[in-house]
């Protein structure tokens, strides 16, 4: 997919690669903001999660679960609190309602498995899409929303 006005493509060669995309997308993050994780099993869903966390916490070496059982990890980072869903277990919508997404708005949520929230999924968001391919992985950004669009095209 070549880069447009609303997405963005990366190589992620190394672990090393992933955090670095991290690090670059946390200083463009607002209270609010809403980041889906696509990809299948493996494909650093969770690896980009947990680097995005640690750098908006600065603790590098913080221990940082995936929540695919706890379904949701809940973080205090400076500027705002951080919500890590992974809702690969969620088989129905109406589990949803349990989890306090609305609770999220004065915060960043990042959500594994986001396809699974169906209509529930918010429309104002950036999509991180992770493949595995022949030099390692990538990661696609695609803004959904006018702000992200914006954010975007001064992402490098």
């Amino acid at each position: 997919m070549p880069d447009d006005a609303n997405s963005k493509k990366f190589s992620l060669k190394s672990e090393a690669d992933t955090f670095a995309l991290a690090q670059s997308l946390a200083p463009i993050l607002r209270v609010s903001d809403v980041i889906a994780l696509y990809g299948d099993l493996g494909a650093g869903k969770t690896t980009f999660a947990r680097a995005l966390i640690r750098t908006l916490l600065s603790e590098a070496q913080m221990d940082v679960p995936s929540p695919t059982f706890t379904i949701v990890q809940t973080y205090d980072a400076p500027q705002f609190p951080i919500w890590h869903f992974d809702m690969y277990r969620i088989e129905d919508e109406s589990e949803l309602d349990e989890l306090g997404l609305d609770e999220t708005i004065d915060g960043l949520t990042l959500i594994e498995w986001p396809s699974r929230m169906g209509e529930q999924l918010p429309t104002y968001r950036l999509d991180i899409t992770l493949d595995l391919d022949a030099t390692g992985r990538s990661a696609t950004l695609t803004g959904h929303g006018e702000d992200w669009i914006k954010r975007l095209a001064n992402f490098s």
